[in-house]
């Protein structure tokens, strides 16, 4: 894997001077992972930070009862764990494999030496802190003024992207945690779709037959 072409394209990285790139990259590792494997777990000690090469990887929150939810899905391309290198914390969350996937790894010491040579290379971080900022912005209108189906609706079309036939990457139980709701209700409302004519469904495999009912019914 190419782990300097990965980190290079990434939110953080992309637009670091060659030599700061090249010093990170060797510094770096590449890491495999199988369904279900912890990339960490809240609360925990924080060193590196992950770009992710191929796979998913599912960040989660848990209540004290058990109850997860599923704040973020981290796809090829995407960046995490780069929080505590800011303010020296643990693990907000727990990062944990949708599926087999592949991750570059960073340390952060490279990582905070280059950004105190160069501190005008933390315009990438207030970039990244601003669309963090707006997403959650998003997520707690969606919250407020979206009820159960809509947010289920808006799910869907999110893990469809610009397919109508498509595989969903979560299981029942996880895309009720991404939706913030029972997994009883999150079927009741794909039950919903799917009597509608909106949907079709086998096993895990979806088809959205009226990607304009269902995009008016996520608003």
């Amino acid at each position: 894997m190419d782990v300097r072409a990965l980190l290079a394209g990434s939110e953080l990285f992309n637009g670091f001077p060659t030599a700061d790139l090249d010093g990170i990259t060797a510094s770096g590792e590449v890491r495999r992972l199988r369904r279900n494997d912890l990339v960490f777990d809240e609360g925990q000690e924080a060193v590196e930070l992950y770009v992710v090469k191929t796979g998913r990887v599912a960040i989660v929150n848990s209540s004290p009862d058990g109850r997860e939810s599923v704040i973020a899905l981290m796809e090829a391309g995407d960046m995490f764990g780069e929080m505590p290198l800011f303010d020296g914390n643990g693990r907000s969350a727990q990062a944990r494999a949708l599926e087999p996937s592949v991750l570059a790894v960073v340390p952060y010491a490279p990582v905070r030496a280059t950004l105190e040579r160069s501190p005008q290379l933390l315009w990438h971080v207030v970039r990244i802190l601003a669309a963090r900022l707006r997403n959650t912005n998003a997520d707690l209108a969606d919250s407020v003024f979206l009820d159960v189906t809509g947010r289920t609706a808006k799910r869907l079309l999110e893990l469809a992207g610009d397919h109508d036939e498509f595989i969903l990457p979560v299981t029942q139980e996880e895309l009720a945690g991404m939706v913030g709701a029972s997994r009883e209700r999150v079927n009741k409302a794909l039950a919903a779709f799917i009597r509608l004519g909106w949907l079709e469904q086998g096993d895990r495999r979806y088809r959205i037959t009226d990607r304009e009912q269902l995009a008016r019914r996520s608003r």
